[in-house]
C-alpha cells in the first residue's frame, strides 16, 4: 500500500518495484547494454516524450533505474559511476530512495541539465540519449555547456532493453467535454489557433504536450495518474482540419464519430511519415523547443522543414479561462470545500488522541473527498508531512516513510483533486498542540505573504516575477526565505501545474484576466517542520480602478487559526483573513451539518 491509492493499480504496483534494491542490479545490466552500444555514459530523465508532471508506469524508467519517484530529476550512468541530479525539492527524497553507495545524488538549481554530467564520462566520450524524452533546447543547451568535454549521441533508450517487465503503455477510456464545461467549441479553439500560425508565419504547428491537445479538442482521458490527460500527439495546419494521432488501441469508433468534421484521427506510427510530408513540402513548421521532442525537431529539419521555434501555441489561450471554465473551478472549489471542513473537523478531533500517521491520513481525506461522486482522481499525490517531514517540500509518504503525528507537533497536508467540473490544490498547516514561539513567527509570516499576493492590485502588463516579492518580504525581514516559487499555473480539469503565467522570478509572462494561479508561500527547517499556506487565485479585472488586475481567492477552506502571532498582523491583514472566513461559513457552512458544521462555524469566527 503506498499513501495515495487514486491512480490505477497497475501504476501502484509498478511503484513498489521503484526500490533501492533494485538499483545495484539493474545498473549492471544498464552498464552492459552501454557496453553493446558503444557509448560511455547514458542518460535517464523523469520524462516521458509528452513532458508531463505525471507519466505512465511504462515511461517511469527513472524510478525504474534509480528508485527515485520524484516528479522531477535525470540520471547520469557511466561505466564506473552514476549520478541522480535533483532540484531542490527532492535533496532529502532522493537520497532516502536510491542507493547512495552506487548513485551519487546530486542538487542542481534551474536550468537546464548540469554540465557535471560530463564528469560520468572519460574526457571526449559519448554520452548517449533517447531524442523522444529531451527538447531540442535541452540538447543545444547541454553541448554548450559541455564544450567539447564529452559529445551526445542521439540513439534508442538502452534502459527499454533491459526493462523485461516494462509495462503496457496506458489504454484509457476519452471523453469529449460539452458546451456547458468547455465554453467553447473544439473548431472555434482550431480557428484561433490557426490564426495565430499566420502570425507566427508558420504552415503547421506540432502539437506535443497533451494538455494543448485535450484543451484544443475538448477531450479528456484517464492515461496517466492524477491528470485527465490523453497521450498523443497533433499536426495543426494553418488552414484544415488538424489530425490527431494516437496509439492504435485507443482509436475507436466512438473518438472518431466525436472528433467527425472538427479532427481527422490516425495512428501514431504515422506520425513520422507525415513529418517527413511537411518536411519534404519545404513547409515552415512551429515546434515548441521547451517541450517538443528533439526526435520531431530533428525528423523535420532532416526531411527539409523550416523549423519555427515559438511557444507552443495552445498555451496562452488555454490559461486564459472562460466563464464557463470558471464557472466550473469555482464549483470543484465547493465541492472541495465541504470534503475540507470534513476532512480538518476529522483531524482536530483525531490528532490529539496520537494515533494518525501520515498514511492515515491521506486515507482520511481521500475518502472525504469521494464522497463526491464527481470526484475522479487526485490532482497530485498528496503531501502528507508530520513533523520534520512537513520540512521536505515534495514529500511522498510511503510505507517506509510513514511516520506518526506526536501530538503537539505540526502537520502539512497539501494536496488536490479532479473533480468533473474542475482541479483543485491547496495546502493547510495545522496545529495539534501548543505551537513554539517560533513556528508562530514562521507562520504568521508566510501567513502574511499568502494575504499580501491575496490583496494584490497591479496593473494590465504585470508578472508574477514582478510579485514574487510581495510573498516573501515578510520572511526576508527576518533573514529566512523559502526555495520554491510562490505560485503556479493551473487547469481547468486538465494539469494542476500549468504554464505560461506563475508566481516567481522565472514567470515573465503578464497574467491576463483568466488566468488561475496558486498562492503558496512557506517556511521549512530541516529536522523539525515546515509551513506552507495555499489558496488558488484568479485574475479579475478591478472594479474600482480601471486597467488595474486584482486576485479572487477560489479556495474555500478555513486557515489555522491557533498558529498566529497576533500581534505580526496588521488590521487590514486581520480584516482580510476575517473577511475570507466569513465567505466559507457562508459558502460551505449550509452544505454541512451536525458536529462539521459546528467545527467550521468555530474555525471561521472573526480573529
Amino acid at each position: 500500500m503506498t499513501a495515495q491509492t487514486f491512480p490505477p493499480a497497475k501504476f501502484q504496483s509498478f511503484v513498489e518495484k521503484a526500490d533501492k534494491k533494485h538499483v545495484g542490479p539493474r545498473l549492471t545490466a544498464l552498464r552492459a547494454a552501454m557496453a553493446k552500444a558503444g557509448v560511455d555514459a547514458f542518460l535517464i530523465p523523469r520524462a516521458d516524450a509528452h513532458r508531463g508532471e505525471s507519466v505512465p508506469a511504462s515511461e517511469a524508467r527513472l524510478a525504474w533505474v534509480t528508485g527515485f519517484t520524484g516528479s522531477a530529476g535525470l540520471a547520469v550512468v557511466g561505466a564506473r559511476k552514476a549520478g541522480l541530479f535533483v532540484d531542490s525539492r527532492y535533496t532529502l527524497q532522493a537520497p532516502a530512495q536510491t542507493d547512495t553507495a552506487k548513485v551519487k545524488v546530486q542538487e542542481w538549481l534551474l536550468g537546464g541539465i548540469s554540465p557535471e554530467v560530463a564528469d560520468y564520462a572519460p574526457k571526449g566520450g559519448t554520452i548517449a540519449y533517447d531524442p523522444w524524452l529531451h527538447t531540442p533546447g535541452e540538447i543545444r543547451d547541454l553541448a554548450a555547456k559541455l564544450d567539447g568535454r564529452a559529445r551526445l549521441v542521439p540513439g534508442s533508450n538502452l534502459v527499454d532493453t533491459i526493462w523485461t517487465d516494462r509495462p503496457d503503455a496506458p489504454v484509457s477510456t476519452v471523453e469529449f467535454l460539452g458546451h456547458n464545461r468547455a465554453g467553447q467549441t473544439a473548431t472555434d479553439k482550431i480557428a484561433e489557433i490557426q490564426k495565430s500560425l499566420a502570425t507566427d508565419h508558420a504552415d503547421a504547428a506540432v502539437l506535443t504536450l497533451p494538455e494543448s491537445i485535450c484543451w484544443l479538442l475538448n477531450m479528456r482521458g484517464r492515461d496517466v495518474p492524477n491528470t485527465p490527460f490523453v497521450l498523443g500527439f497533433a499536426i495543426l495546419r494553418k488552414a484544415g482540419q488538424p489530425t490527431l494521432y494516437l496509439d492504435p488501441a485507443k482509436i475507436t469508433d466512438d473518438i472518431r464519430k466525436a472528433l467527425d468534421g472538427v479532427a481527422r484521427v490516425a495512428s501514431s506510427r504515422t506520425l513520422p511519415a507525415a513529418l517527413a510530408k511537411l518536411g519534404k513540402a519545404g513547409k515552415a513548421v512551429l515546434i515548441d523547443p521547451a517541450s517538443a521532442p528533439e526526435a520531431i525537431a530533428a525528423a523535420l529539419k532532416n526531411a527539409g522543414a523550416k523549423l519555427v521555434e515559438k511557444r507552443d501555441p495552445v498555451l496562452l489561450p488555454k490559461s486564459r479561462k472562460n466563464a464557463a471554465e470558471l464557472a466550473g473551478m469555482r464549483e470543484a472549489h465547493l465541492l472541495d470545500g465541504v470534503a475540507l471542513a470534513k476532512f480538518l473537523a476529522w483531524f482536530d478531533a483525531t490528532a490529539p488522541q496520537g494515533d494518525l500517521t501520515e498514511i492515515g491520513i491521506v486515507t482520511a481525506l481521500e475518502a472525504f473527498r469521494r464522497e463526491e461522486e464527481t470526484c475522479v482522481d487526485a490532482s497530485f499525490d498528496t503531501i502528507s508531512g508530520a513533523g520534520p517531514n512537513g520540512a521536505i517540500v515534495h514529500y511522498r509518504v510511503s510505507d517506509k516513510t510513514d511516520r506518526r503525528l506526536a501530538p503537539g507537533e505540526i502537520m502539512l497536508v497539501d494536496s488536490g483533486a479532479q473533480y468533473l467540473s474542475g482541479t483543485t490544490d491547496i495546502t493547510r498547516t495545522l496545529a495539534t498542540g501548543r505551537p513554539t514561539a517560533e513556528q508562530q513567527d514562521r507562520y504568521t509570516r508566510v501567513l502574511k505573504g499568502m494575504i499580501a499576493i491575496s490583496m494584490a492590485r497591479f496593473p494590465k502588463g504585470t508578472t508574477g516575477a514582478q510579485i514574487d516579492v510581495l510573498a516573501r518580504q515578510f520572511l526576508w525581514q527576518d533573514g529566512v526565505t523559502y526555495n520554491h516559487g510562490t505560485g503556479h499555473g493551473v487547469g481547468a480539469y486538465l494539469g494542476v501545474h500549468e504554464g505560461p503565467v506563475g508566481i516567481s522570478s522565472r514567470y515573465t509572462t503578464p497574467f491576463e484576466i483568466g488566468n488561475i494561479i496558486s498562492n503558496e508561500p512557506g517556511y521549512y527547517k530541516t529536522g523539525e517542520y515546515g509551513i506552507r499556506i495555499e489558496n488558488l487565485i484568479t485574475v479579475v479585472e478591478s472594479a474600482t480602478f480601471p486597467g488595474y488586475f486584482e486576485f479572487e481567492t477560489l479556495t474555500l477552506a478555513p486557515i489555522d487559526k491557533r498558529l498566529i502571532e497576533m500581534k505580526l498582523l496588521t488590521k487590514a491583514e486581520r480584516k482580510w483573513l476575517d473577511g475570507y472566513h466569513q465567505r466559507v461559513w457562508k459558502e460551505i457552512g449550509p452544505r454541512v451539518k451536525g458536529k462539521v458544521k459546528d467545527w467550521l462555524k468555530e474555525a471561521t469566527e472573526e480573529l
